[in-house]
């Protein structure tokens, strides 16, 4: 029999992370995973939000390896060898089947220049580092295993034909979607009611070429498009694109159910062929791309489970649910719920994880209201540009108050008395009619906390990071300019010109 303080199932780098906190606690820490590191995962894609919370964690659990990992250019100068991607922020290209793309792109910037950039996370280098953090810091770990059974902090399983049995206070699942707890404990699932069913097909790929290259701009954009979270949206579905510093790119899709029917999706290769020939331009992208992994198809895509938490375990919110990589809301998501389970070790696992199931169920089903928003106007290009800028307009907006150093609201802002529930109706409202006003009401919605001039039509939905526009917000921060002028030289944002 082996014992621990706290067993973590997975990992990839939410478990890995949170071994390392445990260890800074001085709590004894096994982690258990079926495969070995370095290994192909997929949900790599940073945001400003997800790199603050990593900050945090790394700040204030005296984890300061992690640091430079926070940003582009402290990771390019620390750790080169850990391959990563360039992201300034989030393309989107809209486009017509059979026909080359026209319209003009939404472009939201999440950064004024590379060096404070965010990150694609190449998940086999990145995961691989954290593991080895992990160990370096005393949590143990036993790959290759095969575990089958869990009850009442007893995990039981194989490893190397030999069966292995653990002994733990506290066990967290860190396994992602119908994760190790959901199965040995035999959960079921509760349906999201909104999103379509969706399915995913994705691989890594050599050769994919720059938008830049070929489709050019009559003005410059606010950052060299293909540095980004590279969108292709469609009718049924979108296309990510995220480019590495490695030569590798990750690429895939994920699709309504009704179109991957259309496409046969779990042909793998011969599907991604098929949706690429109605997508002209995204074809033209990929004329001499090659996949270096095999495909993969996942059905269904998006996941909850009924069940969070119970009697001395939890789920990450990774484990717990799963909806869809539109938003790249799967890190932060993650990273909030290592900081909950990292409070609740110091301060009562059990009493705290009521709170936590409540939180991480609010967070999901908020994220799941306004994805299916997105989904249901994937055809519609201003309403699904219009309704994207109720997440930008969030995260800025929770992201300052953080570095501002004030109570940190809920995830999207369901707590905000303004903006809470009135998202929550405009998201509604896209899923059951084609309301001609609701372009307006989100823009209308978003003003009292537009820290990033979104409500800014001049622009025409090419938005830059911009140091004036978080001065002239000052007052929605209920901060003084003084105030944002020293966030912005403590961030290397950069000062007004």
């Amino acid at each position: 029999m082996i014992t621990a303080d706290l067993a973590i199932v997975g990992s990839g780098f939410g478990g890995s992370l949170l071994a390392m906190i445990a260890r800074r606690l001085g709590l004894s820490v096994l982690m258990l995973d079926r495969e070995r590191h370095p290994r192909f995962a997929i949900g790599e894609s940073s945001t400003p939000l997800a790199n603050l919370l990593l900050e945090e964690l790394a700040t204030r659990y005296d984890l300061p390896r992690l640091l430079p990992l926070a940003k582009w250019g402290t990771w390019q100068g620390t750790y080169p060898e850990i391959a990563c991607g360039l992201k300034r922020g989030f393309s989107f290209y809209h486009h017509a089947f059979d026909r080359p793309v026209a319209a003009r792109p939404l472009l939201v910037a999440a950064s004024p220049h590379d060096e404070i950039a965010d990150t694609h996370w190449y998940r086999p280098d990145f995961d691989h580092f954290l593991v080895n953090e992990a160990q370096r810091l005393g949590a143990v770990l036993y790959d290759q295993v095969a575990l089958d059974r869990f009850t009442s902090g007893r995990i039981e399983g194989t490893r190397n034909g030999k069966r292995l049995e653990i002994r733990a206070r506290f066990v967290v699942d860190a396994t992602g979607p119908h994760g190790f707890l959901h199965r040995a404990l035999r959960l079921p699932e509760a349906p999201f009611p909104n999103l379509p069913a969706t399915e995913s097909l994705y691989a890594h790929f050599q050769g994919v070429r720059r938008l830049d290259d070929f489709l050019p701009m009559n003005e410059a954009p606010p950052y060299p498009v293909d540095d980004a979270a590279l969108h292709h949206v469609f009718d049924g579905g979108w296309i990510w694109v995220l480019r590495f510093n490695n030569g590798i790119t990750s690429a895939g899709a994920a699709v309504t159910s009704t179109l991957a029917r259309e496409l046969n999706l779990s042909e793998g290769a011969p599907a991604w062929q098929r949706l690429l020939s109605r997508l002209p331009t995204v074809a033209e992208q990929f004329a001499e791309a090659e996949p270096i992994t095999p495909f993969v198809h996942r059905r269904p895509l998006a996941f909850r489970s009924a069940r969070f938490t119970g009697e001395r375990w939890a789920m990450l919110p990774s484990a717990a649910g799963f909806i869809d990589p539109l938003l790249s809301t799967g890190f932060p998501l993650t990273l909030l719920g290592v900081a909950r389970l990292a409070e609740a070790l110091e301060h009562g696992f059990e009493e705290r994880l009521p709170a936590y199931e409540a939180e991480t169920g609010e967070a999901l089903q908020a994220a799941e209201r306004l994805v299916a928003a997105l989904y249901a106007n994937l055809g519609d290009f201003p309403r699904f540009t219009a309704l994207s800028l109720l997440y930008f307009a969030a995260a800025s907006f929770t992201e300052t108050v953080r570095r501002l150093g004030r109570p940190s609201p809920a995830f999207l802002l369901t707590d905000h008395p303004w903006f809470g529930p009135r998202s929550r109706s405009c998201c509604e409202r896209a899923l059951e009619s084609r309301d001609p006003e609701l372009i307006e009401e989100i823009h209308r919605i978003i003003e009292p906390i537009d820290v990033a001039g979104l409500g800014d039509r001049s622009r025409r939905n090419w938005f830059p990071a911009k140091a004036e526009d978080l001065l002239a917000a000052a007052g929605k921060l209920e901060a003084t300019p003084e105030e944002i002028q020293a966030l912005l030289r403590r961030t290397g944002f950069g000062f007004l010109r």
